[in-house]
């Protein structure tokens, strides 16, 4: 079997989300080859050289670079795949967005559906595209990978006459970078780089309205009657929508309490996880919540929303928050700052116990038998 695969999401310097599954899936799928390499070939389409990070080229895996930009899957991609000679037999998207017109059949991955309740949220432009691209993905592709029992969830409740095309392969972590062997200079390092001085609480994630960080700083301002001398650091890219985080830090009269970091590098996010004292995700939805996931492989609780998605990460390693209520997110922070060192290290051993059931090959493993089982089914009508 040849399978294609858009590569584009993991092919860019700085991943977050949806980049970082594509980079992750991509990278264990191409680390299993002994389990399929006398079985398939793998074709991955770029619309730019690949990173170098991205795995090297070898007889069952080569690149496909298509020059584009805009809209790239329909004006680029879309035509190769109808006329190219060397067809592939099943053709991968890992995000909402699979060519429209093709006779391969296509699998695509939907992360989440949240833009149909918080549509607001978006810019226009964004939320349209979103919601019919999205709908037509699901009605044409041969299977559909959500990325938890929440998102499949979600999509049986707005599309239920594709249920039965739904896979659920949940996200990993890459157990060799977040575990709790991260040395303390390391941490002292990557505090050094920030100018973080003394105890922090750590929030990850890209600056956008639905993970409530505006909820996130108005509570903050009720934990520090009781933990003066801890800082929130704020570790993320701007996404969108952004403005009105930096206005409240100013109105609420946090700036010295307050660190945005920007991006963070996959190199210095371990170490500042690490160094945490609590992880709050406070998100109003979530498709899935990989830094959750993270944060409890190095030994740092969370605080998250009680959302289905976190719910099904954290399960009893977290402490769950109404995102809603604000003097809820404060009590979930102030809960674990609180703890003695005995009950705080029961946290800490039940969220590493949690993380150990996920991981990126299984991920890619049941990722390429979903895609096995589409061509099989192909072949045999």
């Amino acid at each position: 079997m040849l399978i294609g695969i858009d590569g584009n999401e993991a092919n860019i310097e700085k991943r977050v989300g949806v980049n970082q599954y594509a980079f992750e899936l991509l990278k264990n799928i191409y680390k299993l080859q002994e389990e399929w390499k006398n079985r398939h070939k793998v074709i991955v389409y770029l619309s730019s050289s690949p990173q170098k990070d991205l795995p090297k080229e070898n007889s069952g895996w080569k690149y496909k670079i298509i020059p584009g930009q805009k809209l790239w899957v329909l004006t680029k991609l879309m035509p190769r795949l109808l006329f190219d000679k060397e067809k592939p037999d099943v053709f991968f998207t890992p995000n909402h967005y699979v060519p429209p017109i093709s006779v391969i059949p296509r699998v695509c991955t939907i992360h989440d559906l949240g833009y149909l309740e918080f549509s607001g949220q978006f810019k226009k432009y964004d939320f349209w595209q979103l919601k019919y691209w999205t709908a037509i993905s699901l009605y044409i592709s041969k299977a559909i990978i959500a990325v938890s029992n929440s998102t499949k969830g979600d999509i049986v409740r707005h599309y239920p006459s594709v249920s039965d095309k739904i896979k659920v392969t949940q996200h990993g972590y890459d157990k060799s970078r977040f575990n709790i062997n991260i040395s303390d200079n390391d941490v002292r390092r990557v505090k050094n780089k920030y100018a973080i001085v003394g105890d922090y609480v750590l929030f990850i994630s890209t600056l956008k309205p639905s993970k409530n960080i505006e909820g996130l700083l108005e509570a903050w301002k009720l934990v520090l009657k009781d933990f003066p001398k801890y800082q929130l650091v704020i570790a993320g890219k701007k996404g969108w929508l952004y403005e009105s985080i930096f206005k409240k830090v100013k109105n609420l009269k946090l700036e010295s309490k307050i660190i945005f970091t920007d991006f963070i590098s996959e190199e210095d996010k371990p170490a500042l996880i690490s160094g945490a004292k609590v992880f709050t995700l406070p998100s109003f939805w979530e498709g899935f919540g990989m830094d959750a996931l993270t944060s409890m492989a190095c030994g740092t609780p969370v605080v998250v929303s009680d959302i289905a998605a976190l719910r099904e990460v954290t399960d009893k390693a977290g402490i769950f928050v109404d995102p809603y209520n604000i003097p809820d997110i404060a009590r979930g922070v102030t809960k674990v700052l609180s703890m003695n060192e005995t009950s705080y290290k029961l946290l800490v051993g039940k969220g590493m116990r949690q993380a150990e059931k996920f991981s990126w090959e299984d991920t890619a493993r049941k990722t390429v038998k979903i895609l096995e089982k589409v061509n099989t089914s192909k072949v045999g009508r």
